[in-house]
């Protein structure tokens, strides 16, 4: 996918041209990006090469990979269009010498997998705690101008009413759960990020990250799809959408393109040691209420919302988290389109992308 395709292309220039991000900053700097491959690691780096090749602005990404090979093959185009994209291979416990001067890092890199979160909860909090303090170790080595460390509305736990979340309300984190691993390694970086900043003055933000709606691969070869990946997974394909829990719990969604106005907003703010609400806040919707909403207006009288729950404690427990994002606002930000239109434009894109081959 890249800009020949014109919704994903229409996503590139509302990002490079959205004039509350001040741009001019990263004219000729260097940006270290953990989390490349990932959906927003991938939309960041297409935004700053878009940026590079309409306006020459010899923005540096180094990005950091576990597989070259898979990198390349995923940035292909975008490599032989701009050369200031550079993969460094390793992971967030084995990061090679970095012999370049970084000036921006956007660390985003994190295990997602729910059923990772169950089965192996040990790697999970190590890869999330440890992996970061390397990250905020380079930081630090580097004399870096700016960061923003990618954290999840996961570390709000379980709020079992109804309230508005803002960015001081208290964290509900059970550490009997073990699924917990993932929001209670997320919020131990976000406290030791802060730390960072009191202790050594280094330029860290965090970004608390609602469900971010996006794509960036071949819907039909991912083999153990999400929910997001399902719901798009099954309008193409004209399957039933089977739910495994009875979908109750409600939250915010973000579409793609305003996480990375976010992250680009923040990276360049003056202010550090903050924490920000990334949400759409009218999107606030049941998992269960969300989906037949997207069906009634993309698939009516082709699929069904079918509820078949599962035994597993793999699934976060039914809770409300209603997130404000008004600090973010304050700053100039602000989202773009609504749910049913953020799941329009990610299947009218496959579709042309399948026009195009």
């Amino acid at each position: 996918m890249w800009i020949n395709n014109k919704i994903f292309k229409e996503d590139m220039e509302y990002i490079t041209h959205t004039d509350f991000i001040d741009w001019g900053k990263l004219n000729n700097k260097t940006i270290f990006i953990t989390g490349a491959t990932g959906l927003i690691g991938y939309y960041l780096i297409n935004a700053l090469v878009y940026k590079n090749i309409k306006e020459n602005s010899n923005i540096k990404i180094l990005a950091l990979v576990r597989d070259i090979k898979k990198a390349k093959l995923q940035f292909g185009e975008q490599l032989e269009r701009n050369g200031n994209l550079e993969f460094i291979c390793g992971d967030l416990n084995n990061i090679p010498n970095i012999s370049e001067k970084i000036d921006y890092v956007v660390h985003g890199a994190s295990p997602t997998t729910s059923k990772l979160f169950v089965e192996k909860p040990v790697e999970v909090i190590q890869s999330i705690v440890n992996g970061s303090q390397n990250i905020l170790e380079l930081a630090k080595l580097k004399n870096i101008k700016s960061m923003v460390y990618l954290s999840s509305m996961e570390v709000y736990g379980e709020y079992k009413m109804e309230e508005i979340l803002t960015e001081d309300s208290i964290l509900k984190i059970n550490p009997n759960n073990i699924r917990d691993c993932y929001p209670l390694g997320k919020a131990l970086v976000e406290n030791i990020s802060k730390a960072y900043f009191k202790e050594y003055k280094i330029p860290v933000n965090i970004l608390r990250i609602s469900q971010t709606i996006g794509l960036k691969e071949n819907i039909n070869l991912i083999k153990d799809r999400k929910i997001i990946q399902e719901i798009i997974y099954c309008i193409l394909n004209k399957k039933d959408i089977v739910l495994a829990t009875k979908g109750e719990s409600k939250r915010t969604y973000i579409y793609i393109r305003d996480v990375i106005t976010a992250i680009l907003i923040i990276l360049l703010s003056n202010k550090y040691g903050e924490i920000y609400n990334v949400a759409n806040e009218k999107t606030y919707n049941s998992i269960y209420n969300m989906i037949s909403n997207v069906i009634d207006n993309l698939a009516s009288n082709e699929i069904n919302l079918l509820i078949k729950e599962e035994k597993t404690n793999k699934y976060p427990k039914t809770n409300y988290l209603k997130l404000s994002s008004q600090k973010l606002k304050k700053l100039g930000w602000d989202t773009s389109i609504n749910t049913v239109e953020m799941f329009d434009r990610i299947i009218c894109s496959i579709m042309k992308e399948r026009e195009l081959k």
